[in-house]
């Protein structure tokens, strides 16, 4: 293995900071040279996380492009990176939506340009390091490095309220912190290690949690990431923070650290805590759909186009939380699918929300009508996206909604069919606040001059758009990649639960595609064989989420015993 694949995710991670460093030595008053630089270390970041996804092999189920260090001896805390499916994608979606961030606040940010882009790209170090963590330690040094740019991002280039939006953020945050470092801290007691792979090998093995302490570090992990979601009733904190943060804080707020918690629930909830996470998912998921429903309903009545977008990651993100605690295989493949694509969707109405912003001055729906006229190719981009956001069919926001409400069906009738009045719901305030933004008479002669999309603002736009199209007709690609983890999660889990309750992982599938040597799931060393059935449905479409803890797969063509 050459330097670069041995320490691929070191530079993914650090890269972003070696720019920060570079800006500030560039100087406050050269702010066009601080901007391109910002543009270069993102959009090369970007470039070595495609390439990194396109490296991943889907027949793996281990972590892969591992890099282990030991950084501090007693306790044994180690530098410890890796990568599947699941933060493989997680990476990806950073690195694509930060140098879009940077080009968005070209025009928008005049003031304390340096500094601006030195937090962008250092909160971007954060992220990156958030999802490559497999050090206990190591990723919560990590989690909380992120806050600090991002409280000053808010707190500096906001708007009127922003330093009181910050301080919400981080207090809320900071809480969920203060309990998931508690469970951690447990953990260590309990396995002597803070290596999560071995934690999880510890746990397997020797069964070293009384059903009683799994709760209560279930609890504390669980409250930390649904904070970050935001779950409801945890969500108040985010309503205030994306409508007072710069277009660039919003979108990755809303982009990448919302994901944060849905990505540790999968990387650490329902790994660690099996059985908890079976006794808990009936109340998850109740608050979940109530997520769902109340975020969309008062996302409806929102007279602040910002504020409706905020409220509508509420209901998103219900969707995925339901997707992961129905613990089928199709709605957890569809919940980290709807990461992604709520990513993208919910990143791009932020830009078109901030790009009218810089025009008008005002987010207020009230103060528009008729924009198809003046401003018809930037009308044009808004639909897309809107409809995208909604679920339409071949575009992005379908595809993991669909595979949410299939798996929640199996699991129960009543999730699926309360989830689907989301999808209702959304169609309404999105369509609604499309007409009256949009369509009618302008009634403001200041909407009559207004200016159309510039080319910066269209060669943005127009990425989202491909990428919106090309993952609600070829979702492939992001699918195979996730393939070997729900294998194993589906097992971790049926080995605490009825096996009425937690199906083998894609069982009932037709079976047109026995057979088929891309279906092989390769033999790891491990100790005893467990048999699964394969997926039966062409190509690899399932969901590489958890860390396999060493466990034996089966081998073959074909699905069945060995």
């Amino acid at each position: 293995m050459s330097w670069y694949s041995a320490h691929l995710l070191s530079i993914i991670t650090f890269l972003p900071l070696l720019g920060a460093v570079v800006i500030a030595f560039l100087g406050r008053e050269r702010a066009t040279p601080v901007r391109w630089t910002a543009l270069f270390f993102s959009t090369l970041t970007f470039l070595i996380t495609v390439c990194l996804y396109s490296r991943l092999d889907p027949q793996r189920s281990d972590m892969q492009f591992a890099e282990v260090v030991p950084w501090i001896k007693v306790p044994p805390i180690n530098y410890h990176l890796g990568v599947d499916g699941l933060s493989g994608l997680m990476i990806l979606l950073t690195g694509f939506l930060t140098p879009l961030s940077v080009l968005v606040s070209w025009k928008g940010i005049t003031q304390r340009t340096q500094e601006f882009f030195i937090f962008l790209l250092a909160l971007e170090t954060g992220m990156m390091g958030v999802f490559a963590s497999l050090d206990l330690v190591l990723f919560f040094v990590f989690w909380e490095v992120m806050l600090i740019p991002m409280y000053f991002l808010i707190g500096i280039w906001g708007h009127e309220r922003r330093v009181y939006a910050a301080i919400k953020f981080v207090l809320f945050t900071m809480v969920g912190s203060a309990l998931m470092l508690t469970g951690i801290i447990y953990l260590y007691t309990r396995t002597e290690t803070f290596d999560l792979p071995q934690v999880l090998d510890h746990l397997v093995t020797y069964s070293a949690l009384t059903p009683q302490a799994e709760r209560w570090l279930f609890l504390a992990f669980f409250i930390a990431f649904a904070i970050k979601v935001p779950l409801f009733p945890f969500h108040t904190w985010l309503p205030d923070a994306h409508v007072e943060a710069p277009t660039a804080g919003s979108v990755i707020l809303a982009g990448v650290l919302l994901k944060m918690g849905t990505y540790g629930m999968l990387r650490f909830c329902l790994p660690l805590f099996p059985q908890a996470s079976r006794e808990f998912a009936p109340i998850i998921c109740a608050l979940a759909i109530v997520g769902i429903i109340y975020g969309a309903l008062v996302a409806m009545v929102q007279p602040d186009l910002k504020k409706l977008v905020a409220y509508s990651s509420v209901a998103h993100l219900g969707f995925c939380v339901l997707g992961i605690f129905v613990f089928r295989p199709e709605a957890i493949e569809g919940a980290i699918y709807q990461m992604f694509s709520h990513g993208v969707s919910t990143g791009a109405l932020f830009m078109l929300v901030g790009m009218l912003y810089e025009r008008r001055h005002t987010r207020l729906i009230s103060e528009f009508g008729g924009l198809a006229t003046s401003v018809p190719v930037y009308s044009t981009f808004f639909l897309i996206v809107a409809l995208s956001s909604l679920g339409l069919p071949l575009l992005n926001g379908f595809v993991g909604e669909f595979l949410i409400i299939v798996g929640s069906f199996h699991r129960h009738a009543a999730y699926a069919a309360l989830a689907s009045v989301g999808v209702v719901l959304a169609a309404v305030y999105l369509l609604w606040m499309y007409q009256r933004v949009f369509y009618g008479e302008i009634t403001n002669e200041k909407n009559r001059t207004l200016a159309d999309c510039d080319l910066r603002e269209k060669l943005i736009l127009t990425v989202m758009v491909i990428v919106i199209i090309i993952m609600g007709v070829y979702p492939q690609p992001f699918l195979r990649r996730m393939d070997q983890g729900v294998i194993h999660s589906m097992e971790r889990l049926r080995e605490h639960s009825p096996s009425a309750l937690i199906p083998a992982p894609f069982a009932g599938r037709p079976s047109a595609t026995r057979g088929n040597p891309r279906r092989e799931i390769r033999k790891e060393k491990s100790i005893n064989p467990v048999h699964l059935p394969i997926p039966n449905s062409p190509g690899p479409t399932s969901t590489h989420i958890l860390i396999s803890a060493n466990r034996t797969l089966p081998t073959g063509p074909q699905g069945g015993d060995r």
